[in-house]
């Protein structure tokens, strides 16, 4: 259920809202007063104590099994660790890789989840692009006709930064599975806003700071136990290898979690915040979460669509998100989006591989009907 009753109580959880419409969840989110309360109160007790004062690790772990519910994972399966290119680059640089070995991902995904393994290239590995007819639409089918016997990984985003388009990626995995191939998935642009479980994925990479309505550089990353021999940890120190007394042993044993991806001390001011951020969605509940944003989402589509603009992300279906995305067929998105903030509405502007320009406005469950006509009714006097 929605946590406030008034328009004051809104701004209370929410002060971005007192001052601006803010849509750009999918780029980097203001913070609930809740999740700043959160970050300040660790740091204050810095003040008095040392930083990792008795009380962090027990809210470590609680951060960790928070994590692991959202995702249907165990708590042991996960990492306390942001940005996402962090974890990805550990799961493109953990794997011991052989020359024709393949992987399979999506060049117009967000970087983070492309440059990772395009560098694997120098050790013989081949990278194949998955090439959609439209942007952002990656369907179970397309990842299966485009496997080949030496496709050993495939790397996606659960949706499409730019077109907002979310995949199956249940089904997919599933799919991937049968064939013994291992999945990595991209999940910031999902995760906080829809239910991202992990039943058939092997890695599992998001930051805290887009729909989870949380800081930056604090997120989750999530690795399958049964694959812990095979993702070397290759961010090394004394929090993940066994070193007891903190005295260095002669060889290298792991801690038997997916802590042993944790080199050193954590983003522990982070993390609070990051937990309070989720503790904050539970309380709505996730399953409500999503179908007020995508109401909202609704409300913009149909009536940009209206106002003459063309939409290029999804209209009907699952495979919907938060995310619209759009273009004027005549005027240039920038000054479009320079009058949106004018007019205190927080928009991203973006483009395509083509150069072509586009406005993304991506609401959260926290915005009202009345802001969306508020947006409308700005971009109705553009020209």
């Amino acid at each position: 259920m929605i946590p406030w009753t008034t328009e004051n109580e809104r701004h209370a959880l929410f002060p971005i809202t007192r001052e601006s419409i803010f849509l750009a969840h999918a780029g980097v989110t203001a913070l609930p007063q809740a999740v700043a309360d959160a970050m300040i109160g660790y740091t204050r007790q810095c003040t008095l104590q040392q930083q990792e004062f008795s009380q962090v690790l027990h809210d470590i772990q609680r951060a960790r099994q928070a994590c692991a519910q959202l995702l249907g994972a165990n708590a042991g399966e996960i990492a306390l660790l942001g940005p996402t290119s962090l974890g990805l680059s550990l799961f493109a640089n953990g794997l011991d890789w052989q020359p024709g070995d393949e992987i399979l991902c999506y060049q117009d995904d967000y970087p983070a989840n492309v440059y990772p393994w395009m560098s694997l290239k120098g050790l013989g590995v081949r990278v194949r692009y998955l090439t959609p007819d439209k942007l952002g639409e990656i369907t179970p089918e397309l990842v299966a006709a485009s496997l080949t016997p030496a496709t050993r990984l495939v790397a996606l985003a659960s949706a499409n930064f730019l077109t907002g388009y979310r995949i199956d990626h249940a089904t997919i995995g599933r799919l991937l599975h049968e064939r013994e191939i291992l999945f990595s998935l991209d999940a910031i642009q999902t995760l906080g806003a829809f239910p991202t479980t992990v039943e058939h994925v092997d890695f599992l990479s998001a930051d805290a700071h887009k729909w989870l309505l949380g800081p930056m550089a604090a997120g989750i990353v999530y690795v399958k136990r049964e694959h812990f021999q095979k993702l070397r940890p290759t961010l090394l120190g004394a929090w993940n290898v066994l070193s007891p007394r903190y005295i260095t042993q002669p060889t290298l044993e792991f801690v038997d979690s997916a802590q042993r991806y944790e080199p050193g001390v954590l983003n522990t001011a982070g993390i609070y915040g990051m937990l309070a951020s989720i503790e904050l969605l539970n309380s709505v509940g996730l399953d409500a979460v999503g179908e007020r944003i995508l109401a909202l989402r609704e409300q913009i589509s149909q009536g940009v669509l209206g106002l003459g603009f063309e939409v290029i992300s999804p209209l009907e279906g699952p495979a919907r998100t938060g995310i619209v995305t759009f273009h004027h067929p005549r005027l240039p998105a920038k000054k479009i989006f320079d009058q949106l903030t004018e007019n205190n509405i927080v928009a991203s502007h973006r483009y395509d591989r083509a150069g072509n320009e586009y406005l993304r406005l991506s609401p959260h469950f926290y915005n009202t009907e009345a802001e969306m006509d508020r947006v409308l009714e700005v971009l109705a006097k553009v020209g």
